[in-house]
């Protein structure tokens, strides 16, 4: 593992802030940040060497050949932005996606797009497989997207599994990790395992997600090795699919509503009046959530909101910012390699 500076360990708690805000975005993945700021193939090795023989390096070699062979230096910087992000920036996203929706979205939306551009020129040669791959993984990931909710499933192995496969999505740039814990039928049992202290359950889920980052990051890390154009071309195209979930303009069908326990369609709501106060402040109510809705124009967005404004030209100048955002980046990572 490389040898960095204590300004260079800076740098990347500043990446790890990044991806914690990503996170606490749902439906944007700190995968896509880790990739586009450099450091993708760098956490999944780190990960994948995670395994019984650091114990035997603790054992015989000490606790310096330990650290270093865990990339420890690297992990803790990380982790250290993730962390300091991912809760101070939560309330900040929460007020965001409640209040100006569309505005947050359309930052990401356009911060996506740049990525795209950025992982796509990482790719080395393109010709019909690597166009095929790029397609499939568009088409799996939008697939993905479109996929209503299962029923919420209380079955501890299955919080296992949907902790493995939600970790997996997590470190994949363009999924998201809670979104897949939503479609699974798993969103509500860890969250109110959060909320009740279960910590059973918490514990199960851990477990699943700790089985799941080691096993796929080994996956990806050989995928990397033996097929890194290919790879790229699959990861670039689940970016490029998951653009559904952060289009800024949507029309809501369907709602989970806490108090009945059960989904019910949008106009069967009476307590929060009109159709547009409903699309307008929903996010405010603890008793709904929405769990079905889909993309629609920006144009045909006021019409089927009873009026609601669409923020379009705000919304293409947040869609600038974004894609700027990945544009400085990249322009920044290029200066310090020069």
């Amino acid at each position: 593992m490389p040898t960095r500076s204590f300004k260079q360990y800076l740098i990347i708690t500043v990446k790890g802030l990044a991806m914690g805000a990503a996170d606490a975005v749902p439906g944007v993945s700190g995968g896509t940040i880790a990739f586009i700021s450099g450091i993708y193939e760098e956490l999944i090795s780190t990960i994948s060497n995670i395994n019984l023989s650091l114990f035997k390096t603790l054992k015989e070699r000490g606790i310096s050949e330990f650290w270093k062979q865990l990339n420890g230096n690297f992990i803790i910087a990380l982790l250290t932005g993730i962390a300091i992000s991912f809760v101070s920036f939560m309330q900040l996203a929460k007020y965001l996606i409640e209040n100006q929706p569309i505005l947050i979205w359309s930052f990401f939306f356009g911060l996506i797009i740049a990525s795209i551009a950025y992982i796509g020129k990482q790719v080395k040669t393109w010709n019909f497989k690597i166009s095929t791959a790029l397609i499939i993984g568009g088409l799996a990931a939008y697939y993905i997207t479109t996929l209503p909710p299962l029923a919420n499933n209380n079955n501890p192995y299955f919080l296992f599994i949907a902790g493995a496969i939600a970790i997996c999505a997590m470190i994949l740039p363009g999924i998201s990790g809670s979104f897949i814990l939503l479609v699974l039928g798993a969103y509500k049992t860890l969250s109110d395992a959060i909320h009740d202290y279960n910590f059973k359950n918490i514990f199960i889920f851990i477990g699943g997600a700790i089985v799941g980052l080691l096993s796929f990051s080994r996956v990806l890390k050989w995928l990397f090795k033996h097929y890194e154009n290919t790879t790229l071309a699959v990861l670039t195209g689940f970016i490029i699919g998951s653009l559904n979930v952060i289009w800024p303009w949507k029309q809501t069908f369907r709602v989970f509503s806490k108090e009945a326990g059960k989904e019910i369609p949008l106009m069967e709501i009476t307590d929060l009046g009109s159709l547009s106060v409903y699309q307008k402040s929903i996010q405010n109510f603890e008793s709904y959530k929405v769990i079905l809705e889909k993309s629609v124009s920006p144009f045909t967005y006021s019409k089927i909101n009873n009026g609601l404004d669409s923020q379009f030209l705000f919304a293409i100048l947040f869609m600038v910012l974004g894609f700027l955002t990945i544009l400085l980046i990249e322009l920044f990572a290029n200066q310090k390699n020069k």
